[in-house]
């Protein structure tokens, strides 16, 4: 009996990231997206299942690497795309099916570090065992090593991103006296939902809009009625934008095309040392640029960070200075309320006197 599974534009909207590699993007997500429709609707198949598929492929993908002939580089190429492809399709059949697990996260996290390591081990040592070479040994190093740094600094700076937005909702939740933390709302967050917005004519907007509803409510007070609130719009990322302009306009063609704008990621990485080198027969070439080319995003990443933690250094002390006017501005005013009562109660005991006095 089939499931009842939406069409394909819907299961496209449904299991698709709004952002993922472009190699994911253009090379896989074209064929997993129908796959997995196919597998949901008329299989029992659960996602782990499909993870310990591709795990089993790409240790066949090695085993075709370790045999060092060209002819068997091509195949080990082939099915370690294969490979990948499967490795897409177990978390879309758990998005669509509903069948995700924390478990399952985990497991597909260990066999892709555990395929990446078989695979490159496989393939330098296959080529040295052909050539005698030894640059192949550091190379299986190197993969290695880049592959687990990659995955070790994104959690990283996951954390550390967390951990500022985690202080600024609390400085928030601080300052608005048990308001809601939603209140807030993070630029990074609004330009993900939203890949088409230009930040500048969205700012340019936002200002006219304020003016519009300022001069209108001037002219018709009576007739005011108070709008919802707004959340407070946070941008940990101001000064890398202010650094390099070109970026917003990049960022929002990539994103309207579902690209992120981390070219190469671990997942391009993988792809050029385990199906691009083998299929050129350039394995040390295709490793080399890979890995140069990953360490290169890598450092703009932390640097972009960098400028990340200067922004929430100055967003913190903004809070800090808001808040010790909002204090002024409320002691000013009990301090006037206070003189305001003084001067009533002396006026009324002036009054009195003069009446007893008649």
């Amino acid at each position: 009996m089939p499931r009842d599974i939406p069409s394909l534009p819907e299961v496209r909207r449904t299991t698709q990231k709004k952002r993922d590699a472009w190699w994911t993007v253009l090379l896989v997500d074209p064929i997993a997206t129908p796959l997995v429709r196919v597998t949901a609707r008329w299989t029992r198949i659960t996602p782990n299942q499909i993870t310990w598929g591709a795990l089993i492929l790409g240790l066949g993908a090695a085993g075709c690497f370790a045999m060092g002939d060209w002819r068997w580089l091509i195949a080990g190429a082939l099915i370690y795309h294969l490979s990948f492809v499967l490795d897409c399709m177990d978390g879309k059949v758990a998005r669509l099916t509903g069948q995700g697990s924390v478990f399952g996260a985990w497991l597909d996290y260990i066999f892709d570090r555990v395929r990446v390591m078989a695979c490159a081990v496989a393939l330098m040592g296959g080529q040295f065992q052909r050539t005698g070479d030894l640059i192949y040994v550091w190379l299986a190093v190197a993969v290695v090593f880049l592959d687990g740094l990659r995955y070790i600094n994104s959690l990283e700076i996951f954390k550390t991103r967390h951990t500022m937005r985690k202080q600024i909702k609390a400085r928030m939740r601080a300052a608005r006296r048990a308001q809601n933390a939603d209140d807030v709302a993070f630029m990074e967050d609004l330009l993900r939902a939203n890949p088409s917005a230009d930040i500048e004519q969205d700012l340019n907007g936002a200002a006219a809009d304020a003016e519009d509803a300022e001069h209108t409510g001037s002219e018709a007070q009576s007739e005011t009625v108070e709008p919802a609130p707004r959340p407070k719009v946070v941008d940990l990322h101001q000064e890398f934008r202010s650094r390099f302009p070109v970026y917003l306009r990049f960022r929002s063609f990539l994103l309207r095309h579902r690209i992120r704008t981390h070219l190469v990621s671990g997942i391009e990485f993988q792809m050029a040392v385990f199906i691009v080198g083998p299929l050129l027969d350039q394995v040390i070439g295709a490793t080399v640029v890979a890995g140069a080319l990953l360490l290169v995003f890598e450092l703009a990443i932390v640097y972009k960070l960098l400028l990340s933690t200067r922004d929430f250094g100055r967003t913190l002390e903004a809070f800090e200075k808001d808040a010790a006017e909002k204090d002024a501005l409320e002691q000013d005013a009990l301090e006037q309320d206070g003189t305001e009562k003084d001067g009533t109660e002396k006026d009324g005991i002036g009054g009195n006197g003069l009446s007893t006095a008649a």
